[in-house]
């Protein structure tokens, strides 16, 4: 028998949060992959603190916006960045509602052009895989590899919302404990930018 409309549709994904609010790592870490592990173990050793959110993968920032309201901050967007040379890298933090316009950054921190860099970079230099692209990332750059870009109104912003390495979890940080604690210690150092917004 042939099948009906109905019966040939394939129902979507319905995308899940825990909406409980946690305070820190979890409890049990049982099938959480080793660099998870790793950016909780930072942060706590930092003495810094952060609420977290679990969900299903995050591959877009538009997947996000539930998420930003759970935690009442916005979740920034985080881009791997490199030169046509591929001997420069960058990674590039700006909020939600702005677009990264390559002429516009290139011109601000004396680059040639920039792009999107590949999944491989991504892996090498920060452990993290397309869509858990985060500033906590830059633990795993021992050789500097990286130059971290911010943009203005991220700095503005009490808190900042991130992955821990992995795209199922979202943690709020306060944006100075990242500036005035993890860089540091880590050995970054961060460029200021300042890119329009989507409506300039």
């Amino acid at each position: 028998m042939a099948n009906t409309a109905a019966e040939s549709i394939t129902p979507a994904h319905v995308f899940h949060i825990d909406r409980t609010l946690y305070t820190g790592r979890p409890a049990d870490l049982t099938g959480r992959p080793e660099k998870e592990k790793v950016a909780y173990d930072l942060l706590d050793k930092l003495g810094i603190a952060y609420q977290r959110l679990d969900h299903d993968p995050t591959a877009t920032i538009e997947a996000c916006h539930d998420i930003d309201a759970l935690l009442e901050t916005e979740i920034c967007k985080n881009l791997f960045l490199r030169n046509a040379q591929k001997n420069s890298f960058y990674l590039l933090m700006i909020p939600g509602c702005k677009k990264f316009r390559t002429a516009v950054l290139s011109k601000q921190i004396g680059s040639a052009r920039l792009s999107f860099a590949e999944p491989e970079f991504m892996e090498q230099y920060l452990n993290i895989t397309p869509g858990s692209v985060s500033v906590l990332g830059l633990m795993n750059d021992k050789k500097n590899r990286v130059q971290l870009l911010i943009d203005r109104d991220i700095l503005e912003q009490e808190f900042l919302g991130c992955h821990p390495c992995i795209n199922t979890s979202s943690l709020k940080i306060r944006t100075s404990d990242i500036v005035n604690i993890f860089l540091p210690y880590i050995g970054h150092s961060y460029t200021l930018v300042d890119l329009p917004c989507d409506s300039d």
